[in-house]
């Protein structure tokens, strides 16, 4: 599966996690809000799932995940999805909202190719896999939600 990875550096990570994720949460939930295209002029993404906690997020699309790891000092983002072009939607979806949102800070989001969890450990020559390393936001899909995180399920059919 086809990921990459961003390291943002911001004296507010917490904040813009939790942003991005209600941004995307609202626009899960709105049946009448009608999104501008998004990722060259495409149909917008159908927000499936947003679920966050102060310091990790995940927001579910159509087109794959991206999660999040909140840091002192540093947001990291991955993206995950079943195809190149869906990735690099995901990449400018989140790109644009977090340079938009983060233009104070002059945010800048620049993405990286991502070890699958298969290549996680492994050594050139290395002829085994390594378990696959858990992805940011884990923990926070398995606990209920507390009176500082949120979740909302949307689907849109």
């Amino acid at each position: 599966m086809p990921a990459s990875e961003a390291t943002v550096e911001t004296g507010h990570p917490g904040r813009y996690l939790t942003q991005l994720c209600q941004h995307a949460s609202k626009m899960g939930r709105s049946r009448l809000h009608r999104p501008r295209s998004h990722a060259g002029g495409g149909e917008p993404p159908e927000i499936r799932h947003a679920e966050w906690s102060a310091a990790d997020g995940t927001v579910t699309l159509n087109w794959g995940q991206w999660t999040m790891h909140a840091a002192p000092g540093t947001l990291t983002l991955r993206a995950e999805a079943g195809t190149g072009e869906n990735l690099r939607r995901i990449q400018d979806l989140v790109t644009a909202r977090l340079e938009k949102i983060g233009r104070r800070d002059h945010l800048a989001v620049n993405w990286q190719p991502a070890e699958t969890p298969g290549d996680a450990g492994l050594l050139p020559g290395d002829s085994a896999r390594s378990p696959a390393r858990p992805l940011h936001g884990q923990l926070a899909r398995q606990s209920p939600p507390t009176a500082a995180s949120g979740t909302v399920n949307a689907n849109l059919t």
